[in-house]
Parts: structure tokens; C-alpha cells; sequence
């Protein structure tokens, strides 16, 4: 079993390297394919077993002079590696037709090799137990990052969005370079310690060097500057892969990381939280304002990161507080909002994939009447849009409902300081709200009216190999949100690995009533299946030639519909004390108004409005200074080198 999950491992990782001998054709991206699906299919058999039964170790002696060669997969592995392994095997399909080889002659090859390389360095990372190889896997997948992100590196644009990125990445791994250092000085071993072996005290600085390069990986506010830029110049189904499932390594080296110590200070789960909250809220903000499609998308990844934080940081609170039931709610939210998040939000990277494809743009306002032209798209990121917004019947919905949960658990003891926690739940409230309203924009725009333009109105559907990866993902957020009871067990394992007790709660009919919710959903589903059918037979004799109705305008215009702008713009103003969005145009007043132009621009509020004028000033100061110290003259040059030799002279004889 080992053999097959190391064999699987060894196909996808090294799936781009035959192809790297045809550079014209077609035979080179088929391998590829091939290669990465039996990789999967490999994986799968080991990752099943260990769902069902128990864990895998495997365990060699290695040259390097750092410990052994551990790897082990466990219930908490298992459910980072699941995602992973469907968004890698959609992603290698969808990129046939989006990505082909016979149109992108000059980048097709790199992009394979990374795409492989990435997938096989986080499967190594999810499994690995000792730290030199925990971080050699991490430095490779950081690289293969950054090369997909500047896959068309002929672009200013996307140049700078990878070297933002790997500054960022590489601050975070020098900050895991000293947390490792550190635990090997309390372990005497490189390995990764045993689940709560450490004691507490003294671990405020692992857990701020943890927070520090596993935040800036995940994108937790405000460390998210590297991942609205990447996510938008990758391509669309390596935006998928970095956004479903690359963040998520910096969720779950922070899961692992809490995993290692008996005891849990209160102010971990307190800080978790609020960067959780503050993630949550002004991620969605920010994605609202967005106009770019991906960059959106992108913003969403920051509120979902926020969500997942806020289950993580309810299970600190309830270990520190010795609360099993909130333990096993906020983790089991956390952990299936994780790969949730990677399935539907893969989902939605691929159908703008699909859009832009077809279009030729990532501009919302490009868009307009997709859904006649694109249906199997529409109705693909409509699926993907309900799940990320937390409706029934979809994944989003039960993780999130998980989080509400241990969020109104914590009433049971008012008098108790964790009673505050219960300010989660209308911050998730919020964010869920904030949420389908950002989608219902973007669908509106995009899928519904009349074209805006010339594109619009020629776009296509996309082949089948598109829109198959698309409906998988599809279906196993369905099979998520309807069957949830069929992840019971996973996840109380894997809680139980975090906690190291054989099961401090489960997820009892009483904590957490899944068979009801999943009927609920049933009937909700049941319910648009006979709605859908009766408007079917009511509109079999419509004239298809006739357009969307248009508020009672004969001929509907581009112009007289809402933009992107125009709608979010009332969200938007709600949380302008933090956006401080740029609004260009006057508004509309009066009966008979004259022609008028709005439109809105909201640049980063960490990088654009914080990081950008300092280091510029920064650079400015230091600029201005050269200046003045390397004027030419000899004279002064002289005297930097006596000043340098009396300050060594002074240090010598200290």
C-alpha cells in the first residue's frame, strides 16, 4: 500500500518531464495527462485505506544528515490530500483545450513541468514527518509557484505579480527555517514532535513564527499582498490549483503545528479568530469591488481562508478551555471547509477559465448574456457560487454550519471569557451575506442581459474536456452538501489525531444533526428539480428569438444595464473607512439626466495603500542619500575610511 501511494506520488511529480521532448504537437500535454491521472488513481487506493482503516508510515535511512526519511499519512493528511488530488487530476484534464500546446508553443511545456512538480512537492509535504524534508518540499513548491504564476512572463503585469509573490513566499520559509530550528533545540531531532508532547510554555515565539510563514502561505489578512495579483496572471486551471489547494499547505502546517503541544494558551485561538474575522469580512469587501474576475475570485480566497481560521481558532479555544464539543466542531468545520473550499472554488476558477476563454477578457463588464451562449458554464458556476456563498444544498453550507455551531456553543457557559467567541457567528453571518450578494453581481453581470459586447455576443461554449473536470467538481460539492454522514469518520479521526485522544467528542446526532441537514437538502433539491421542470413545460412554446425582458425598454442596450461597478458601489461604500475606494463620475439625477460615467477603482488596502508608498519613500530616502555620501569628492571618501577603520579599531578592543 505504501509501494502504490510512493508510485502515485513519483507519476504525478515528474508528469511534465516526457513531455518536455515535443514542443510542437499534442503527443506531449496527452502524456502529461495520462501521467497525472494514474498518478492519482495510484494515490487513491492508499488515501481510501486510510479512511477506512487506519494510517501509513513509511519510514528510510537517508544521506542526509538530518534525521530519517519519514513520511506518514493519516486521517489529517487525508483530508488536505483529497481535494488535491481531484483538483490536480481536473486541472491536467481542463488544460487539453484551455492551455494547448499547438497555441501557447513558447510557455505550454513550463507550465506542465511546474504543474506537476507543485502537485508532487504538496503530496510530499502533506506526508512528511521530519522537518528538513517537510521544508525541502515546501522551497519546491514555492518555486513551481512562482513559475506558473509567471507562465506568460512577456507581461509587465504578470512579472511583477511573481516577484511580489516571491518576495512574500520567501519570507514566510525564512520565518520556517527558525521555527524548525527552534523545535529541534526542544526535540534533539528534526522529526516532527509527538502529538501533544510539547509543553506550552515558552512557545509564544513557534507560534508567531508559525503564524508569520504559514499565515503569508494561506493569505490570512494582512499577509494575503502576494495572492490578488498571482491568482489573476496564472492561468485559470493553475489559478485553481494554487488557490484550492496551495493556500491550504499554510492551514495545515498550522493545524499540524497546534497538534504538537499538550497545552494550548488561550490568546492562540483569541488570535486566530479575529485575523480570521478580519480576513472574512474584508476579503469579501474587497472582492465586491473587484472588476476583474480572477482578482475577485482571488478576494474570495482571503474570506475563505478567514472562515477556516475562525473554525481553527474554536478549537484552540476549546482546548485551552477544556470544551471537547467545541474541539470537535471548529475542527471538523475547519478541516471540510478546506477541502470545500478547494473543490468549489476550483469550480469557479475553471468557469471563468471557460469565460475567458470565450470571451477574450477578465473583465466582468465584458461579459453580459453568457448563460444563452455558455449554459453548461452558467449553470457550473452558478453550482460553485451557491456552495462558496454557504447556501443548502452544497458543501459551503455544512462546513459552515459546523463553525456556527461551536460559535453558539460557546453560550452554554456565559460567565465564562469564551462567551465572546460567540461574536464569530454574526461575523460569519456577515460574511456569508456579503458573499451572495458579491456573486450575485457577478452572475448578473456576466450570465445575464444582453451582451456588452462584440465578444459577448460571439462566445461559445467550451469543448467537453472543459466541462467535464468542471462538472466533477460539481458533483462532489453535491455529494458533500447531500451525503455529508459519509465524512463523519474521516473527520473525527483526524480530529483525534490533532488532539492525540482517542476521541475527545464526536459528531453526534446531538452535536451536529448531518442526517437532517442532509434531508433538507434533499428536499431543497427535490424542490428545483419540479420548479425547473414546470418552468421547462411553461416555456416550451416561448420565441427564443426574442430578448431578456428589459424593464420595459423595446431595445435594451449595453449601456442601460447595471456594471460592476454601478452595483457593488452601495456595498462597497459600507466599508469605506477601510477600502477607501476611488469613485470617478457623477451621479445620475433628475428625470431627464445628461449623459454621465461612473467608475471605481479600490486598490489593495496592505499592499497598494500601505506597502507600495513606504517602500517608495524608503527608496526615495535611501536614494537621496547615496547622493549625498557619493558626491565625488576624495576628501570625503577619505574620511568614510578613517571612520571605518576607527569604529574596527573600537570593536577590536572591545
Amino acid at each position: 500500500m505504501v509501494g502504490l501511494l510512493v508510485f502515485g506520488l513519483v507519476l504525478i511529480a515528474t508528469s511534465g518531464v516526457p513531455g518536455l521532448a515535443w514542443r510542437r504537437g499534442d503527443s506531449g500535454e496527452r502524456l502529461f495527462c495520462g501521467q497525472v491521472l494514474a498518478g492519482v488513481l495510484g494515490c487513491l487506493v492508499p488515501l481510501a485505506a486510510t479512511a477506512v482503516s487506519g494510517g501509513l508510515r513509511l519510514e528510510l535511512p537517508w544521506a542526509v544528515p538530518a534525521g530519517w526519511l519519514v513520511l506518514e499519512l493519516d486521517a489529517l493528511s487525508a483530508t488536505f490530500i483529497a481535494p488535491l488530488l481531484l483538483v490536480v487530476a481536473c486541472g491536467a484534464l481542463y488544460g487539453l483545450r484551455y492551455w494547448p500546446q499547438a497555441e501557447h508553443a513558447a510557455n505550454g511545456r513550463k507550465l506542465r513541468l511546474f504543474y506537476g512538480l507543485i502537485s508532487g512537492a504538496m503530496l510530499v509535504l502533506l506526508l512528511a514527518r521530519n522537518a528538513l524534508l517537510f521544508l525541502t518540499a515546501w522551497e519546491i513548491m514555492a518555486l513551481s509557484g512562482y513559475f506558473l504564476i509567471t507562465t506568460e512572463d512577456d507581461k509587465s503585469d504578470v512579472r511583477q505579480a511573481g516577484f511580489i509573490y516571491l518576495i512574500a513566499t520567501h519570507i514566510g520559509t525564512l520565518s520556517l527555517f527558525g521555527l524548525f530550528a527552534l523545535l529541534g533545540q526542544h526535540c534533539g531531532s528534526s522529526d516532527f514532535p509527538l502529538t501533544a508532547s510539547l509543553p506550552a510554555a515558552g512557545s509564544g515565539l513557534l507560534f508567531g513564527l508559525a503564524l508569520l510563514g504559514f499565515g503569508m502561505k494561506a493569505g490570512l489578512m494582512p499577509l494575503h499582498i502576494w495572492l490578488p495579483g498571482a491568482h489573476a496572471a496564472a492561468p485559470s486551471h493553475a489559478s485553481a490549483l494554487l488557490s484550492g489547494v496551495m493556500i491550504k499547505t499554510g492551514i495545515y502546517g498550522l493545524v499540524r503545528f497546534t497538534s504538537f503541544f499538550a497545552h494550548i494558551p488561550a490568546w492562540w485561538g483569541w488570535t486566530l479568530l479575529a485575523l480570521g474575522a478580519v480576513s472574512g469580512v474584508l476579503g469579501v469587501a474587497l472582492a465586491i469591488a473587484q472588476h476583474d474576475i480572477k482578482r475577485l475570485l482571488a478576494y474570495h480566497s482571503v474570506e475563505n481562508i478567514g472562515i477556516i481560521a475562525m473554525g481553527l481558532g474554536l478549537a484552540l479555544l476549546g482546548r485551552s478551555a477544556g470544551q471537547p464539543a467545541l474541539v470537535v466542531l471548529g475542527l471538523s468545520g475547519c478541516l471540510l471547509h478546506v477541502a470545500n473550499h478547494g473543490l468549489f472554488k476550483s469550480l469557479l476558477f475553471l468557469s471563468a477559465g471557460s469565460v475567458i476563454h470565450s470571451v477574450g477578457s477578465r473583465d466582468i463588464d465584458h461579459g453580459g448574456g453568457l448563460l444563452k451562449r455558455q449554459r453548461w458554464t452558467g449553470l457550473f458556476f452558478l453550482g460553485g457560487a451557491i456552495a462558496i456563498s454557504g447556501l443548502p444544498p452544497f458543501n459551503g453550507f455544512i462546513s459552515e454550519w459546523l463553525i456556527y455551531l461551536g460559535g453558539f456553543g460557546v453560550l452554554e457557559t456565559p460567565s465564562s471569557p469564551l462567551a465572546f467567541a460567540m461574536l464569530s457567528v454574526p461575523a460569519l453571518a456577515l460574511i456569508g451575506g456579503l458573499a451572495l450578494a458579491c456573486f450575485v453581481k457577478v452572475f448578473g453581470v456576466v450570465f445575464l442581459g444582453e451582451p456588452r459586447t462584440d465578444a459577448a455576443a460571439r462566445a461559445h461554449e467550451s469543448p467537453p474536456s472543459m466541462l467535464w473536470p468542471m462538472a466533477l467538481l460539481l458533483l462532489a460539492c453535491g455529494w458533500i452538501g447531500l451525503f455529508p454522514l459519509s465524512l463523519r469518520a474521516l473527520l473525527e479521526r483526524a480530529v483525534s489525531d490533532w488532539t492525540g485522544a482517542p476521541a475527545v467528542a464526536t459528531l453526534s446526532a446531538d452535536l451536529a444533526p448531518l442526517g437532517l441537514v442532509a434531508a433538507i437538502g434533499w428536499v431543497l433539491v427535490v424542490g428545483v428539480l419540479l420548479l425547473g421542470a414546470w418552468l421547462h413545460r411553461k416555456s416550451a412554446t416561448a420565441p427564443r428569438e426574442v430578448g431578456t425582458w428589459g424593464c420595459g425598454y423595446l431595445f435594451p442596450a449595453p449601456r442601460m444595464q447595471y456594471t460592476a461597478s454601478s452595483f457593488g458601489d452601495s456595498l462597497v461604500r459600507l466599508f469605506q473607512f477601510a477600502l477607501r475606494c476611488e469613485r470617478h463620475g457623477d451621479r445620475v439625477e433628475g428625470l431627464f439626466p445628461d449623459k454621465q460615467e461612473f467608475s471605481s477603482h479600490t486598490p489593495d488596502l496592505v499592499l497598494d495603500r500601505g506597502l507600495h508608498p513606504l517602500f517608495s519613500a524608503i527608496a526615495a530616502f535611501l536614494g537621496r542619500l547615496r547622493r549625498r555620501l557619493q558626491n565625488g569628492i576624495v576628501a570625503c571618501y577619505l574620511f568614510y575610511v578613517v571612520l571605518t577603520l576607527t569604529g574596527l579599531l573600537v570593536l577590536v578592543r572591545l
